[in-house]
């Protein structure tokens, strides 16, 4: 069993400090930490496989190449994917949804016509519809949340028209912390033939996905959210939409044959990829993948996850001056946003890092939600595998006697 100390003795940067404190860093929802087996897979690449995949003979390329598609079928048995063939590689999920709204909205979507999304989505996965809609002049309908923060999935039917041609929506909220029950609503969207677009980037790091038991049309996740290098994200999709959709770029290697006549496209899934790809960083997805697993196979690890979601939400939830939101335990993850009545959620932060916490303050890319829930903005604190019970415990402390600066509240100041 691997133990939360060990695991954290991967990351080098676990060991830094912070204004001479060290580091605690719980903005985990916004980019992980790496550890070395990324840094190592990325250097050694950059340093002896630096050259373009798919077009040279020589042995740098091969090299290069043989990394690159070996990762494509890695991350095929991530996801419990198909083929390999349904595997894109793009430069993060906001990429993946955006080239999936364009070539969707060309294949697919008319004027007055219809796309749903939830109140709770990222911006990444609602603005791309948006600029279909105007594109198109079609229509965005919003699912909406209870006041616990679930999905009205209820409501959900109803919301669905013979228009509606892609319901897009998150596996977990980057706001919220809540699993959303993607299977249910992956079955009420296929009963009517609509297809789902599930945005991973936080289902990824904390759930296993198997695809084709979620029976999803696609997947999206971003690598630096779950250990890999910037830049690299994947979009899966079955084969049958892929195969039908146009390309998003056009050049490089997503061509068959060119000619000022007529231009064929590469079949899947090169015809989605054009351009040079980015080949170091790609194959960081292999060590990190495993990383993910092992932790989410290893008990020890997962008691203590479990730990600090009790114990944070236990001492979040009683203080009578914070609001949490997102508060079905039963479907939390270890993250929390929250606002504390006479602070500000920036103030708080500023203090925190001061102490050497780091942490998220503002909108987290979700403005629609917070107008929803009635607020400018939060402060969020986001756990991963590397962290401990023990951070958890200084978080409160620290939590506490910034709540204390900034109300006046000296019952706090000590606890």
């Amino acid at each position: 069993m691997l133990m939360t100390e060990e695991i954290r003795k991967q990351f080098p940067a676990l060991s830094g400090t912070v204004y001479g404190k060290p580091l605690v860093y719980l903005d985990n929802a916004a980019t992980s930490q790496r550890p070395r087996a990324v840094l190592d897979c990325w250097e050694s690449l950059a340093a002896g496989a630096n050259a373009n995949i798919h077009r040279a003979v020589h042995y740098l390329a091969g090299l290069a190449t043989d990394a690159y598609e070996d990762t494509r079928r890695a991350v095929q048995a991530f996801l419990n994917a198909p083929s390999p063939e349904e595997i894109v590689f793009t430069s993060g999920a906001t990429a993946a949804v955006n080239l999936l709204a364009f070539s969707f909205g060309e294949a697919y979507v008319r004027e007055g016509d219809e796309i749903v999304v939830s109140v709770a989505e990222h911006h990444s996965n609602i603005v791309p519809w948006q600029l279909l809609c105007q594109r198109k002049k079609t229509v965005l309908k919003v699912l909406d949340i209870h006041e616990n923060g679930d999905l009205m999935v209820e409501s959900l039917e109803n919301l669905l028209s013979g228009r509606t041609k892609i319901v897009a929506i998150s596996h977990i909220s980057n706001v919220l912390g809540l699993v959303n029950p993607v299977q249910k609503i992956v079955s009420i969207c296929h009963e009517k033939g609509i297809p789902v677009l599930v945005d991973g980037a936080q289902g990824i790091v904390h759930e296993p996905v198997d695809v084709q038991a979620l029976d999803c049309d696609f997947y999206v996740f971003s690598g630096h959210k779950l250990y890999a290098a910037t830049g690299t994200g994947v979009l899966y999709g079955k084969r049958k939409w892929l195969d039908a959709l146009p390309p998003y770029m056009g050049g490089g290697e997503m061509i068959a044959h060119v000619s000022f006549e007529k231009t064929s496209f590469a079949p899947l899934p090169e015809k989605f990829e054009a351009g040079t790809q980015n080949f170091n960083a790609v194959p960081t997805l292999v060590p990190a993948m495993a990383f993910a697993k092992a932790c989410r196979e290893d008990a020890s690890i997962q008691k203590e996850q479990h730990a600090i979601l009790e114990y944070v939400y236990e001492q979040i939830t009683k203080n009578e001056l914070i609001t949490l939101y997102g508060t079905p335990m039963g479907s939390k993850i270890p993250l929390f946003s929250f606002a504390v009545k006479g602070a500000h959620h920036e103030d708080l932060a500023l203090i925190l890092d001061k102490m050497g916490i780091a942490v998220r303050s503002g909108q987290m890319c979700a403005e629609p939600l917070m107008d929803r829930l009635g607020v400018t903005g939060l402060l969020r604190a986001s756990f991963g595998p590397y962290n401990t019970l023990a951070e958890a415990e200084y978080f409160i402390r620290s939590l506490n006697r910034a709540i204390a600066m900034l109300t006046g509240d000296s019952s706090r100041r000590s606890e």
